[in-house]
C-alpha cells in the first residue's frame, strides 16, 4: 500500500510515517498544507491520503477541503482525515461527499497502533471509518423524535461498532453476542431509520449516514 501524508507538524508527521512502515504501508511522500496534497495525491496516484484536517495558514479546515479536492480531480480516491477535536460538521461533510473509503479519526487513535493500521487498511480498502466519540457525541446530542432516540441501547451499541466499519462477526465478537442477535440488531436500525431492502453494505453505509446529518 502506497500512502501520502499530510500533516504539519513534524513530530506527528515522522511517526505516522514510522508507525505505517512498521505495518508495512510505504509512504511515498509527506506534505505540509493542501496545495501539496492535491499536487502529491496527482504526482503519485497513492491508495489512500493521511491528512489533517487542520493546515495552514489558518489552521481551520484546509486539509479538509484539500482532501475533498484531490478526490474530486481523482474520484474514489481513499481518505483518512486525522482530528485533534472532536469537529462533527467535518466528519459530516466528509462522508456526506462519499460514503465509501473515508475515514474521520482522533488523532489520540493513533497511539493504538493495532486498531490504526486497521483503519487504514479498511478505509483503503473502500470501507467508512468514523471515530467512536464521534459517534457517541452525535448520538448524545440528537433531538427526542430523532430517529435515534427509538433505538434501543444494544441498537446503538451495535450502530457505533457499525460506524468503525466493524463487520457483523466483528460486531458479535466486541459485544460477546451471537451474529444472529447482531443481525436482528442491524435489522431493527434499518426498520427504524426506515431503509428499504437493498444491498446489506449500502444500507450499513446509509444507516451511518442517517445520523451523521441530522
Amino acid at each position: 500500500m502506497r500512502v501520502v501524508i499530510a500533516e504539519d507538524s513534524v513530530l506527528l508527521r515522522e511517526g505516522l510515517v514510522r508507525l505505517l512502515a512498521d505495518g508495512g504501508i510505504e509512504t511515498v511522500e509527506v506534505v505540509g498544507d493542501g496545495p501539496g496534497l492535491v499536487r502529491a495525491v496527482q504526482e503519485h496516484r497513492p491508495d489512500l491520503a493521511l491528512v489533517d484536517v487542520r493546515m495552514p495558514p489558518s489552521h481551520t479546515d484546509e486539509g479538509l477541503r484539500a482532501a475533498l479536492e484531490a478526490r474530486k480531480q481523482r474520484p474514489g480516491l481513499p481518505i483518512l482525515v486525522l482530528s485533534q477535536y472532536v469537529e462533527e460538521s467535518y466528519a459530516t461533510e466528509l462522508v456526506g461527499r462519499g460514503a465509501a473509503a473515508v475515514g474521520y479519526l482522533l488523532k489520540e487513535r493513533v497511539a493504538d497502533v493495532a486498531e490504526f493500521l486497521a483503519a487504514v487498511r479498511r478505509v483503503a480498502a473502500g470501507g467508512t471509518v468514523i471515530d467512536p466519540e464521534v459517534v457517541v457525541q452525535l448520538l448524545s446530542r440528537r433531538r427526542r423524535d430523532d430517529p435515534l432516540h427509538m433505538l434501543t441501547a444494544r441498537e446503538r451499541e451495535v450502530l457505533a461498532l457499525m460506524a468503525e466499519g466493524r463487520s457483523n462477526a466483528a460486531v458479535a465478537s466486541r459485544m460477546t453476542i451471537t451474529e444472529g442477535a447482531v443481525e436482528k440488531h442491524i435489522s431493527g436500525i434499518f426498520a427504524k431509520f426506515g431503509l428499504e431492502p437493498a444491498t446489506e453494505d449500502h444500507r450499513r453505509v446509509l444507516a451511518v449516514l442517517t445520523y451523521l446529518r441530522r
